[in-house]
This record gives C-alpha cells, sequence and structure tokens, in this order.
C-alpha cells in the first residue's frame, strides 16, 4: 500500500473510534454549536434556557443588553457585540465580528444605538 492510503486508513479509523467514544460520553448536553467561517470549527455555545413567561401581569421583554460571557462572546438571544471604548457594535457577519472581544451585548440594533454605539463601518 501506498503511504497516503495508510494514512487515509488511519484517518478513517480514528473518526470512527471518535465518533464511537462521542456517542457514548453525553457531556455535550445544554450546548449548541455556532457555525463559524470556513477554516474554523463549530464554536460550542451553551444552549439558551427557556424562559418562563409571567401567567398574571405585563409580558416581561429582554434586557437591551447584558454582558458578555468571560472570552467576550454573546448568547444568542443578544447577538450584537459592542465595544465601550471605540463606541462601535459589530453584528453577525460583519468583518472583524468573529474576531471582537465585547464590553457589552445588545439584543439589536436600535438597543445599540440607544446606548451611543455606531455601527462599524466594514
Amino acid at each position: 500500500m501506498r503511504r497516503g492510503a495508510i494514512a487515509g486508513v488511519v484517518a478513517g479509523v480514528a473518526f470512527a473510534a471518535w465518533k464511537y467514544l462521542a456517542s457514548r460520553t453525553p457531556d455535550t448536553a445544554g450546548v449548541t454549536y455556532e457555525p463559524q467561517p470556513f477554516p474554523m470549527p463549530p464554536r460550542p455555545v451553551p444552549a439558551p434556557s427557556p424562559t418562563v413567561s409571567p401567567t398574571v401581569g405585563p409580558s416581561a421583554e429582554p434586557e437591551a443588553n447584558v454582558d458578555p460571557d468571560p472570552d467576550g462572546n454573546c448568547p444568542l438571544t443578544h447577538p450584537i457585540k459592542g465595544k465601550r471604548a471605540s463606541g462601535i457594535y459589530h453584528q453577525p457577519g460583519g468583518f472583524a465580528y468573529d474576531r471582537t472581544h465585547a464590553d457589552r451585548c445588545y439584543r439589536d440594533v436600535a438597543a445599540a444605538e440607544d446606548d451611543g454605539m455606531r455601527a462599524a463601518k466594514r
């Protein structure tokens, strides 16, 4: 066999073993995956917890902004990333969105602009 064929077989066996072991360990409970640009693997993010709406009284509206996790990532409910030092907010799919370490996360563009932020130029 050629060296490339042997490497392909070894890679296939390693992948099959990984899939088998991953199916046996349910350590991914409560985790979803956010797609990333091509060369990067999907990023694990905590699954949003179910919200309980009040049965009596006014409807609870989600907060306009929240603090990000320690890594600077925003929750799925507040996808807009804001940097306080520059006063700029980044939207998902924007040029620097993935590399931005957020100081504040906003639920929509209006909430970011109400907080004094401006849109990124690209």
